[in-house]
């Protein structure tokens, strides 16, 4: 488990790198266009990416049931070497090639989703070295990989950049660089976890076998769970750049630092999971998860309206009083929701079902930042996509049931 921890979270340091800056750096390309196409432009580069995972999660975990985790990350990890590079090489393009380097932009994301759509298979290595009662303690490694990407990952792009006098394809170097490191210490280290006598069908793209998944007992509703508290955070995510932006001023290097103390919140929140489940279920922390990501997002929206009027209070410290709230909401959620699933998925299939749980998150991720950054250039108080998640979020705790099935 270590192992794997290790290699979602060097790949993860890439994902940090870029993210803070993506929408800026496709936005000096589009300087001709109106806010709102700017917005629905940025919604589509951040959907490609998740549409992508939608698309594979699923596949990958089938294919990693079959033949095995260790080829399916291996993959992953080439993927996302080649793919951040050509993302470093095509914010070297000049303005005039505005074109190319859009579109180059869209096949580094679109390459990057398809081979980075393995997280499900690195929750299946975690059920594969997990009992029942250990798993979401287990589940949560992953959501604090996370943190650790995101917090080392704007860091290193806040200093490492220097190394590169601040070219724009240094995010892309970077992130490039740290995932071949992860690719060879995958390569040397990380042993196969898959039970051998575990049959997997063979089926790779199935549209049937995805039905079947979401008719297992419980699976469906927490399918349907997790993909809109995901769409509820990524209309956070994509819009973060432009909020602080807009809302105070903030430099690309002092984004790197916004995006590393989110990063801070979820590698600190994971680590507080994990002994609080030995003493709350995982529904009970699933439904305080989702009540914190209200208060959260909800307060982002207070705090975007406020930051628009004439004259606006000082508003920073609620800001990252609220955005901590929703953050940690998220990371009490994510492992609880993937523990809660595997624990209702037949052993053969762990990496499909976890790979459909991911593959409907993947959704929420691409609905999430496409209509988040579209809302939030619609009006000019910013705080329509912030609505939209704590409608999504209320939904959710409509969903959830008011005591957890005996066999969970």
């Amino acid at each position: 488990m270590f192992i794997v921890w290790l290699v979602v979270f060097i790949d993860l340091l890439g994902f940090g790198i870029v993210l803070p800056v993506m929408p800026r750096q496709v936005e000096h390309y589009l300087p001709n266009l109106s806010e709102q196409e700017r917005g629905l432009v940025i919604g589509v580069l951040f959907s490609s990416f998740s549409l992508m995972q939608f698309v594979f999660s699923p596949v990958w975990g089938r294919v990693s049931d079959r033949i095995g985790r260790r080829p399916v990350l291996l993959v992953s990890l080439l993927g996302s070497v080649i793919f951040y590079a050509l993302y470093g090489y095509s914010v070297t393009l000049p303005v005039e090639q505005a074109t190319l380097a859009v579109a180059l932009m869209f096949a580094s994301r679109i390459g990057s989703g398809i081979a980075g759509a393995s997280v499900g298979t690195a929750a299946a290595v975690i059920a594969d070295c997990t009992t029942r009662e250990k798993r979401a303690k287990g589940m949560a490694l992953i959501g604090i990989a996370f943190g650790g990407g995101f917090t080392l990952g704007p860091l290193i792009a806040y200093f490492g950049l220097g190394l590169f006098q601040d070219e724009p394809w240094g995010v892309g170097a970077l992130a490039s660089g740290l995932s071949a490191i992860a690719l060879l210490f995958a390569l040397a280290k990380f042993k196969e976890t898959r039970n051998p006598e575990n049959k997997a069908g063979k089926e790779f793209f199935s549209i049937e076998r995805t039905r079947e998944v979401l008719r297992m007992p419980n699976v469906g509703r927490l399918v349907l769970v997790y993909f809109l508290a995901i769409f509820a955070f990524a209309n956070f995510e994509a819009t973060l750049a432009m909020l602080t932006k807009d809302a105070f001023g903030l430099t690309d290097r002092d984004n790197f630092l916004v995006f590393a103390l989110v990063g801070f919140v979820l590698l600190f929140a994971g680590g507080m999971y994990r002994p609080l489940i030995k003493k709350r279920s995982e529904h009970a922390l699933l439904r305080l998860g989702i009540g914190l990501m209200i208060l959260g997002l909800g307060g982002l929206g207070v705090v975007a309206y406020l930051a628009s009027t004439p004259d606006a209070p000082p508003i920073k410290a609620a800001f990252y009083i609220v955005m901590a709230l929703a953050v940690i909401g998220f990371a009490f959620v994510n492992p609880s929701v993937s523990a809660l699933v595997s624990k209702s998925a037949d052993p053969s299939r762990q990496g499909e079902v976890s790979g459909v749980n991911q593959s409907f998150a993947s959704l929420g991720r691409i609905l999430g930042p496409l209509l988040g950054s579209v809302l939030f250039k619609l009006h000019a108080s910013h705080t329509l996509p912030y609505a939209m998640a704590v409608i999504a979020l209320v939904a959710v705790l409509a969903l959830l049931p008011k005591k957890p099935a005996a066999q969970e």
